[in-house]
């Protein structure tokens, strides 16, 4: 049975907008490339679950913010919004209590650590690095993930030296985008300079792709899989823009889920050797479910919050699935999963 008739005998499927021609393409690409098993993700930056995924502890993997909700770049895909769900922490002595806090009373396994950007795309983690240390020393099981931003060799050595795990950034390809978009002027191999500066030292490393930064247009995604194909990598995510945060000045487009997933095939063929995951970002509604359904078909390894249907997709074709209540650029040693 083909693809596009099996997707079709699932409910949520029945009448979406499949792409034929893709889904037919994807499929021939599977043929040559077996699919492996699927893991679904779950982390507690948001209330999450539906019929086929069930929530996770709130506390299991959370975010925090050091700049609370405040960002000096503000970009306009982002408006600084994605800091507002976080846990905003105002100085290190206040967030150590916290972390041993949730790991003593509501089996905290690991965080995210973010912040907002000065100018130069640079988050100042320093004075946080000896709590981190002290963390590690008494709970070294605990997973420490970080928002890198842009930085030299000298701040990704004393991140690893932290005991940070893994280290996360966006890598844009497009200069114009980042002059644009990210109001910042810094030039495209600031951001592979960086990705090589992190892949040197001992942490995993997890570049993400942000598909349709430049106002909803494909513009340096290729470029940027070509920057990520040349470094030693951990993981790949990929994410597609949510117009709703941009300024009413300069709108973005919505993507299209046949466009995202043009990129979705062209790194799946480019990076081979490592899983490349849909991160937890995309517009929501039918456009989710088809984004989704177009991953789960190019051989994604990992999908963050799957959407309604997603689960029964994957097992119709033949790919075993789980859950991880983990964000999906953190390798899940030691982690808890689940069957889903």
């Amino acid at each position: 049975m083909s693809w596009i008739t099996t997707a079709r005998a699932i409910a949520p499927f029945d009448e979406l907008p499949l792409d034929t021609a893709l889904v037919a393409a994807l499929e021939r690409e599977a043929e040559a490339q077996p699919l492996a098993p699927l893991r679904f993700f779950t982390p507690s930056f948001r209330a999450f679950a539906n019929d086929e995924i069930s929530g996770c502890g709130r506390h299991s993997f959370p975010a925090f913010s050091i700049t609370g909700g405040a960002c000096a770049l503000n970009c306009d895909h982002c408006q600084a919004k994605i800091l507002s769900p976080m846990i905003a922490t105002i100085d290190p002595e206040t967030f150590e209590a916290r972390v041993r806090e949730m790991i003593r009373h509501s089996g905290l396994q690991g965080f995210l650590l973010s912040g907002g950007s000065n100018r130069r795309n640079e988050v100042r983690y320093e004075r946080y690095y000896p709590a981190i240390e002290r963390l590690k020393h008494d709970f070294p099981a605990l997973r420490v993930a970080m928002h890198t931003a842009l930085l030299d060799a000298t701040r990704a050595r004393r991140m690893a030296e932290a005991g940070v795990d893994v280290a996360m950034m966006d890598v844009i390809g497009d200069v114009t985008t980042i002059r644009e978009v990210y109001h910042l002027e810094r030039p495209v191999a600031d951001f592979e300079a960086t990705l090589a500066a992190l892949a040197a030292t001992a942490m995993s490393v997890v570049p993400h792709i942000v598909i349709g930064l430049h106002y909803g247009h494909l513009r340096g995604e290729m470029q940027a899989l070509d920057i990520v194909a040349r470094h030693r990598i951990n993981a790949l995510v990929l994410v597609v823009v949510m117009p709703f945060y941009a300024p009413a000045a300069r709108p973005f487009r919505t993507v299209p889920p046949e466009e995202a997933a043009a990129i979705f095939l062209a790194a799946r063929r480019l990076v081979r050797n490592v899983p490349v995951q849909l991160g937890c970002a995309r517009p929501a509604g039918t456009h989710k479910l088809l984004t989704d359904a177009y991953a789960v078909m190019a051989g994604f390894d990992g999908i963050a919050y799957p959407a309604e249907g997603i689960v029964a997709l994957a097992r119709a074709i033949g790919r075993p699935v789980e859950q991880a209540h983990a964000c999906c650029a953190v390798a899940l040693r030691g982690l808890r999963a689940c069957r889903a």
